[in-house]
This record gives structure tokens, C-alpha cells and sequence, in this order.
């Protein structure tokens, strides 16, 4: 396979994982990033992956890659502004109409082949056509601003891991198991198919099958960016999980003794399918870069030995559950109403919450935590971006 890369020239991939609303929080790293850069429109990620909802942050910044770091702010606007009705309909009527049409096809198979789910997202594509402008990324691409960019989706019928890219001529497409990389111009579908959580937004038809999430089997997140002609990564993730010394000194959540509510359940679901992947690949990365290093100097002249993958992580150092449940009283009221039964409003059910709580509150804290967060790794940033340290 060959990316057309120079294997001494540093090619910077940035990686945008999925969350629902969580991933406000890459909105408050990339504006620090644009901070960091100063007066520079330069785009420093010619590589930009995404999925689920870091798909629409990774095609905003695309984009806009001309002038990146107004791209970043533009970002930051919009998800200042959110309301949850922007996204998913959650007016009464809205909401009532989708929860009969999903229990109505579900459990009693009324409705046909039409794709169902427990929210409709009409609004969020009409969002999205209203805020993007896709021949951005043929210009960036045209312009040497980007190499590509590329968002993740999930075939329901195939089963396969599917990332549509845009970008280079030069960049062949890939096939593994169950993974695959497909050419294509972007557009809104693509989006809507990386973003559809399943069940709680409805999946999108492209060509002849129905995608969603591409976080439900992306084993490898990091991957894609490789196949791009990356070879280090930045790693904006939404986990709030306490790594390294942090984690060595959590404190363990006392046992209620309880039966776990639906929600519970629920968020841990979501975890496992839009986080655990990504903090999985991240550290076999890491160990395949240790094992590297121990691969005799000579054998990596003779190109026999692994190629070493930086990467650095930027995530959140709160978790962002708890963040979601002080400001559980901003969801609307007729989705609060639905999410009560399920036990969402419950401090032990806002893992859900922090996924659909597209709210001006819980998005804006979130955008400062990451702000602060990537602000906390000016040093570590300025170094791996070969930026000047601001004073």
C-alpha cells in the first residue's frame, strides 16, 4: 500500500472519538489548540478522523481547514448555543409521535421498513446543512491544508466497520476484517450514519445499507489514521476515567446494593461501545511503540523493525457523568418525563444523560474542562505541534 508519505517528514493525525454531547469537551481542546497557534491559519492535522458526534466536529474543522483556527471557534460558537431541540426533537409532540412509532414497530411491527428510534433526528441535519459547507474540504485538500479527513460508520447489514474518507488521490483504500476504508466525497448522510447512536437515533441509508454509529465495532480507532498516511496522533477522547496516578488514588463508589436501573445499564453500554475501544487501542499503541524500542537500531535502518506511533491524549480529568447531573434540570421537560422511568435523572443514571444532554449549561462546562485540560498540557501540546511556547 502506498500513502505517498515521507517517512522522515511528521505527519500529524488527529483523532475525535464519538460521545453524544460529550464531545463539547473536544470543542474546549481544539479552541485551546487555536489559542496555542496564535496568528497562524495553518490547519497543524493534515490527517482528521472522527466518529459519531467527534465526526461532525472532524468535518467542521475540515471544512474550514484553510483557517483553522476560525474553524475552531466557529465550532465553539454553535456548541455554546445548543438546545437539545436542535438535535433531536423534544417537544411534546415530537416526542410522543417517535416513542409511538418505536414501540409501535418494535413490539407489535407496525410501520414497515422505515428505520425507527427513540428520538428523530430531522433537526440535526438540518443543522448541519445550515452550518456546513463541504466544498471547504476539496479546497483544503486542493490547497496541501489537508491530506484527509474521514468519519466512521457502522453496516448493519454487512457488519463491517466502515470509514469514508476524502481526501488525496494518492490514498488507497483498505480492507481488513471488518474494517474497510472507502473513497468517497463526504456529506451529510455520511454524518448522520456516524452519529446515529443505535436505538436512540435512527440508522441512515447509504447506497444500499443502512449505517450507524461507527463506534459499535471499531476495534482499532486509531487505525483509520494510520491507513491515512498518519504516523502520530493526537487523541482528544471523552472518557473522564482517571489515568495513571489519578486512577491509582479513585476513590471506589460505595455499593447501594441496588438493582441497576435501565439507565445504569445503559450507560455503562455506551461506554463500553463509544470509549473502552478507544482506551484499548490507545494502549496496545503503547506497547507496540515500547516494543519498538527495544528492536536494535540497525534492523529499524533495514526497515524490519515496528514504526513507533506517537501519541499524545488529551481527556477529561472530571468525570463527565457527574458534570451531566448537576445539570440534569436543563433537559427538556418531556424528555426528562420519559427519562425518569429508565432512571436517567437519578445521579446514578446521568451516564446516559451525559450523551443527550445538548444543552447550553452542561456544554459549556464541558468546553471549558477541555479547554483547561489541554491548557494543563501547553508544554506537551506546543512540543508534539513544534509550536513556540507562549510565554
Amino acid at each position: 500500500m502506498n500513502h505517498a508519505v515521507d517517512p522522515a517528514k511528521p505527519v500529524t493525525g488527529l483523532i475525535l472519538s464519538g460521545g453524544g454531547a460529550r464531545a463539547a469537551y473536544q470543542v474546549g481542546v481544539l479552541g485551546a489548540i487555536a489559542d496555542l497557534l496564535g496568528d497562524s491559519s495553518d490547519n497543524p492535522f493534515p490527517v482528521i478522523v472522527g466518529t459519531s458526534a467527534g465526526a461532525i466536529n472532524a468535518v467542521g474543522l475540515a471544512c474550514g481547514a484553510l483557517h483553522f483556527s476560525e474553524a475552531a471557534r466557529r465550532l465553539s460558537e454553535v456548541w455554546k448555543s445548543f438546545h437539545c431541540g436542535e438535535i433531536y426533537r423534544s417537544d411534546w409532540p415530537g416526542v410522543l409521535r417517535q416513542a409511538g412509532r418505536f414501540f409501535g414497530h418494535s413490539m407489535l411491527g407496525l410501520g414497515g421498513d422505515l428505520p425507527v428510534a427513540l428520538l428523530d433526528s430531522t433537526p440535526l441535519r438540518e443543522l448541519l446543512g445550515r452550518q456546513l459547507d463541504f466544498s471547504g474540504i476539496a479546497a483544503a485538500v486542493r490547497m496541501r491544508q489537508l491530506r484527509a479527513v474521514a468519519v466512521s460508520a457502522f453496516g448493519y447489514e454487512s457488519g463491517q466497520a466502515v470509514t469514508f474518507y476524502q481526501g488525496r488521490a494518492t490514498i488507497d483504500p483498505w480492507f481488513r476484517h471488518r474494517r474497510v476504508g472507502v473513497p468517497t466525497r463526504l456529506s451529510l448522510d455520511h454524518l448522520l450514519a456516524s452519529a446515529s447512536i443505535p436505538l436512540i437515533f435512527p440508522p441512515v441509508k447509504i447506497n444500499r445499507e443502512y449505517f450507524g454509529d461507527g463506534a459499535v465495532r471499531q476495534s482499532a480507532p486509531i487505525s483509520p489514521a494510520l491507513h491515512l498516511g498518519a504516523n502520530r496522533v493526537l487523541v482528544v477522547g471523552v472518557s473522564g476515567n482517571p489515568q495513571g496516578a489519578e486512577a491509582s488514588r479513585a476513590v471506589p463508589r460505595p455499593n447501594s446494593g441496588k438493582p441497576p436501573t435501565l439507565a445504569q445499564i445503559s450507560g455503562h453500554m455506551l461506554n463500553s461501545t463509544f470509549i473502552d475501544s478507544l482506551e484499548g487501542d490507545i494502549e496496545q499503541l503503547q506497547r507496540l511503540n515500547h516494543m519498538s524500542r527495544l528492536i536494535p537500531a540497525e534492523l529499524h535502518a533495514k526497515g524490519l523493525g515496528l514504526k513507533p506511533v506517537e501519541v499524545l491524549v488529551i481527556s477529561p480529568s472530571q468525570p463527565l457523568d457527574q458534570i451531566a447531573a448537576r445539570h440534569r434540570h436543563e433537559m427538556p421537560r418531556s424528555m426528562r418525563f420519559f427519562l425518569r422511568g429508565p432512571g436517567a435523572t437519578r445521579a446514578s443514571g446521568a451516564g446516559v444523560l451525559s450523551y443527550l444532554l445538548f444543552e447550553p449549561g452542561y456544554c459549556n462546562e464541558l468546553i471549558e474542562l477541555g479547554y483547561q485540560d489541554a491548557m494543563a498540557q501547553k508544554e506537551g501540546l506546543c512540543r508534539f505541534l513544534a509550536l513556540t511556547t507562549p510565554a
